[in-house]
């Protein structure tokens, strides 16, 4: 339901969310008023920066498991030549 004035009710979630996990993630460097009354362009920013720093160990991790992949799946290097015995 949209209404005239105030936020729709998609959007009111987004937003406590993003509150939420920057009070959350911010470890104690925020409180909620002070979150809530925060400019959306840095209220946004903060959101970004928070979740790209918890989101890069995971990449790294990602990453190293792929190489490990990589490493794994390469094909034996040594050719293995055999004679059968000779009648």
């Amino acid at each position: 339901m949209l209404t005239f004035f105030g936020l729709n009710s998609e959007y009111r979630k987004h937003l406590f969310e993003q509150i939420h996990d920057i009070i959350f993630h911010g470890n104690g460097g925020y409180e909620y008023m002070t979150v809530y009354n925060m400019p959306i362009w840095l209220r946004n920013y903060e959101y970004m920066k928070i979740a790209e720093y918890y989101n890069k160990p995971k990449q790294e991790a990602e990453a190293k498991k792929w190489d490990k992949a990589k490493e794994i799946s390469k094909p034996p290097t040594q050719i293995y030549q055999t004679k059968a015995p000779k009648k």
